[in-house]
């Protein structure tokens, strides 16, 4: 690692403390920060056309960065046996998960025990297939359920805010399983799958729409948002899953469009 890079990680280490997020968040929520709000549009090219209101509007920067889009923004893709991007991302990490491994997130392996916290559920995901979604500045924050289904578990896993943009993946330890999580359990009509919310630098918190989880989920319906630019690492269950063959890392990907196919498990071969 050069000189550089260590000087980078050791900065990164310093302000991954949450009481640094706590005071950019406090800004960001602030009627002060109203201000910035078109300047951060032109900064980071964001659609204002698409967003629910008119820029002028929104009551801080963290109104508008967490803002809902107009009716039709996004087109829900079709067939109740797809799994939709519950986010609009670029996709960072992607592929079959190796006997509960996910292999080469930039250059690095997650074991589903950290990720999921050493949750029960784990057992169901270690043949699965796993999709890490990274969320810019750029991007819409708010998150949508990738399948139509009920809830069967949720989880708050407290953390470190290590950014989770390129640097931080390739630089810092295990952030996607290290930084705060918020963890949502969903059965659908083939099996379950994981929506892992990770926080990130300069994230305030992740937040349920409405202030909580809901028992049912029409597929695109909102889940939860960001508070600032994050990362969704969705998991399916195994062997319940093909992926759009199409798809690579470096993608971007829209909230609502297909990421492949759910199917139920193929039936275990009769013994002889």
């Amino acid at each position: 690692m050069t000189m550089m890079k260590r000087l980078l990680r050791l900065l990164t280490e310093l302000s991954s403390r949450k009481w640094v997020s706590r005071i950019t968040g406090s800004f960001a929520s602030s009627r002060l920060s109203r201000k910035l709000i078109p300047t951060f549009a032109r900064s980071y090219g964001i659609d204002i056309e698409e967003a629910e209101k008119h820029i002028s509007a929104y009551k801080s920067l963290n109104d508008f960065f967490t803002r809902r889009l107009k009716p039709g923004s996004r087109m829900i893709a079709e067939g109740t046996d797809l799994l939709i991007s519950p986010v609009d991302a670029l996709i960072t990490g992607m592929g079959p998960i190796e006997d509960g491994l996910l292999l080469n997130v930039k250059g690095q392996d997650y074991t589903l025990k950290e990720l999921l916290n050493q949750s029960p559920h784990l057992q169901k995901y270690k043949r699965g297939y796993y999709f890490v979604l990274y969320l810019s500045p750029t991007d819409y924050h708010r998150i949508h359920a990738p399948v139509a289904g009920h809830t069967v578990e949720s989880e708050h896993v407290l953390g470190k805010v290590y950014p989770v943009n390129d640097f931080g993946l390739k630089h810092m330890p295990r952030v996607l399983s290290r930084n705060e999580r918020l963890i949502t359990y969903i059965r659908h009509a083939y099996g379950e799958v994981s929506v892992v919310k990770v926080g990130a630098l300069n994230v305030s918190s992740i937040r349920y729409a409405d202030g909580k989880v809901q028992d049912q989920y029409d597929q695109g319906a909102e889940l939860a948002y960001f508070e600032f630019g994050s990362t969704v690492v969705l998991l399916t269950e195994n062997h319940t899953f093909d992926p759009r063959h199409d798809l690579k890392l470096g993608d971007k990907v829209k909230m609502g469009e297909s990421l492949g196919q759910l199917h139920p498990k193929p039936a275990p071969e009769p013994k002889a």
